[in-house]
């Protein structure tokens, strides 16, 4: 304690730096002796405490928040093959859309004691539709990614600016605003457009959709003149340009022993792609017509044209080496 070390309102944070023995010996008394003196002084000071009022607790559920540790348990999942993972993220799935999807196909933004509020964000949208992709490549269960496409469509519905071709941070059904913002640089966490742009490139491969690419490739260009004035700043904007400046492989597995040989594929750090596949006939475009019972089949893809197809993982990572 000194005359210049004050925290605020001329108060210490006093740091212990003597372990119990040493402070026992100082003093010339027993540990045990010291332990409860220890005791008697934290009842003393938890006495006071309880005269004061608590800190306000801040236990409502966010959409976004909660999507983005979604996305972290399916990917730690996919790196860890750890099942506690999944079951945690296909919880947090299930919570977003019984509890916070709502019947005209929007999200809404917070949850607490019992109640769904607050119309959704579009951080909202863009994080839930990013985990519930990562949620489909660990699982094959079609329901995550329809729904991702769902909410991306809502999203062009009720947030996306024709202007500007970026999506605003606030939907079409809030009260009005003297403007309205374009959440655009990537912060503690990603903007919610850098979210959404990268979702829009992925989905456009899964459902050959031309206008979310050419979406997602706008929205880059708009950052680009930006984004060398302050590189960290656009870190997720990055990320999906290197999509587009290396080839970008879809992995399309098709056959009973899909979801072994997608664990087995994960065991390999590939940025650069994304999975598709099913263990029985599919109609998405890049599964259709490539079925053959009682065989697993891998496709590596590039730009919609596909290598001939191997049953071994080892065989098609050489094929995305190349």
């Amino acid at each position: 304690v000194n005359n210049y070390g004050f925290w605020e309102d001329k108060n210490y944070v006093l740091i212990r730096k003597d372990s119990d023995k040493d402070i026992a010996e100082k003093h010339n008394i027993s540990i045990e002796d010291l332990s409860i003196k220890i005791k008697q002084w934290k009842d003393i000071l938890l006495t006071e405490r309880e005269k004061r009022s608590r800190p306000r607790l801040d236990d409502k559920v966010l959409t976004s928040w909660n999507a983005l540790m979604l996305k972290g348990y399916a990917d730690a999942y996919r790196v860890f093959n750890d099942p506690q993972f999944l079951a945690a993220a296909i919880k947090n799935a299930n919570f977003i859309i019984n509890k916070q999807l709502t019947a005209d196909g929007s999200l809404n933004h917070s949850y607490k004691d019992g109640k769904s509020t607050i119309n959704g964000y579009l951080e909202d949208y863009a994080a839930t539709v990013d985990a519930f992709i990562s949620l489909y490549e660990d699982t094959l269960d079609e329901q995550w990614l329809q729904t991702a496409k769902n909410l991306t469509d809502y999203a062009f519905d009720h947030f996306f600016d024709d202007n500007s071709k970026m999506f605003y941070f606030t939907s079409d059904k809030d009260a009005s605003l003297v403007t309205r913002n374009i959440e655009y640089r990537d912060n503690v966490i990603p903007a919610s457009n850098s979210i959404m742009a990268k979702n829009l490139f992925k989905l456009s491969h899964y459902f050959d959709n031309e206008a979310y690419y050419n979406t997602a490739t706008t929205m880059l260009h708009n950052i680009n003149p930006e984004i060398a004035s302050y590189p960290p700043g656009f870190s997720n904007w990055l990320d999906l340009m290197l999509n587009y400046t290396n080839n970008y492989y879809e992995v399309a597995i098709v056959g009973d022993k899909a979801l072994e040989k997608i664990q087995e594929l994960n065991q390999s750090y590939i940025p650069n792609k994304l999975i598709v596949g099913s263990t029985n006939d599919n109609t998405l475009p890049l599964l259709e017509n490539r079925y053959v019972e009682g065989e697993t089949y891998i496709y590596v893809c590039v730009n919609k044209a596909c290598k001939l197809p191997v049953k071994e993982v080892e065989k098609a990572l050489t094929l995305i080496e190349k």
